[in-house]
């Protein structure tokens, strides 16, 4: 399997994929929206299997209508691993990490160190290489994650089990992309999805079973952040994710994370009213300027 040392190419993509980025930080970024206004009607691993179910479902059905190829042979395990890593561990360990008490800046800041960590081990397994000018870009990137954070005044003590979850979930999300990106580029997203996110369901209703109650208030605020959670990242976000991962570097697709918690203070400074400081603003502008960097021919 050949890789290039190219940052990520529209020359081969679809058209539409130029504007993939900013629609991938937007939806990834609503995320931490959507589980802010669904966590109190749910816990983690009861919440997030309703949401696999749901994605299960309407993959399957598009599958289905759109005759889609369905993976065979060991392409079903590299799905099934690819979807426990991306969903199951990274959503259950960001959403237990903040039940346990870590603070959302917290999250953010160790969420924030995935670009750099897939850049590190992408170049031993995937042998991708960054330059001077894309490392520099890395670090101006977790330069602004961190003066997003640091904005917030963050406080409160962190536990161990918070931060062992936090960690769950940044392992997770790094090692699912590059396993993405080396096994599964060939599957269809619709079919491959059927697979990640039925066996991601599966283990979170587990683990539901075994560690919490199941019980759901169906208030219409938990209906709406678990359908926007369904139809904007488990299907949009993602499917970004992988399409930018087929035609490109995985740490310079990855280098958008950067941009995530800068983008999330924005929309709770519009939505919760939560303060903007001027040292958010500039570690947004740093981030950006990182990811320019990264992912610039």
């Amino acid at each position: 399997m050949s890789h290039s040392n190219n940052t990520v190419s529209l020359r081969d993509a679809p058209a539409w994929l130029s504007i993939a980025p900013a629609a991938f930080v937007f939806l990834w970024s609503t995320g931490f929206v959507g589980m802010r206004f669904g966590t109190p009607f749910a816990e983690p691993f009861t919440f997030m299997a309703w949401r696999m179910l749901l994605v299960v479902a309407l993959l399957g059905t598009a599958a289905i209508v759109f005759r889609a190829p369905w993976p065979k042979g060991t392409n079903i395990l590299h799905c099934i691993i690819a979807g426990l890593l991306v969903h199951a561990c990274y959503l259950s360990g960001v959403l237990y990490a903040i039940r346990l008490g870590m603070p959302l800046g917290y999250v953010a800041l160790i969420a924030g160190l995935q670009p750099i960590l897939t850049a590190v081990i992408g170049g031993v397994w995937l042998v991708e290489r960054l330059t001077p000018r894309q490392w520099l870009g890395m670090g101006l990137g977790i330069a602004g994650v961190i003066l997003v954070v640091t904005s917030k005044h963050i406080g409160g003590s962190v536990s161990f089990a918070a931060l062992a979850c936090a960690a769950v979930g940044l392992l997770g999300i790094t090692f699912g992309t590059l396993y993405q990106k080396r096994f599964c580029t060939d599957i269809d997203l619709r079919t491959g999805g059927v697979w990640q996110f039925s066996a991601t369901g599966i283990a979170l209703t587990l683990l539901a079973f075994a560690f919490e109650s199941r019980e759901v208030s169906w208030t219409p605020q938990f209906i709406g952040a678990l359908l926007w959670l369904v139809v904007a990242l488990s299907i949009g976000a993602i499917s970004l994710l992988y399409v930018m991962i087929r035609h490109g570097q995985t740490a310079s697709v990855t280098s958008l994370f950067f941009l995530t918690p800068a983008v999330t203070a924005v929309m709770a400074w519009l939505l919760f009213s939560e303060a903007l400081p001027l040292l958010a603003i500039v570690g947004l502008a740093a981030s950006g300027a990182g990811v320019y960097l990264v992912m610039k021919k």
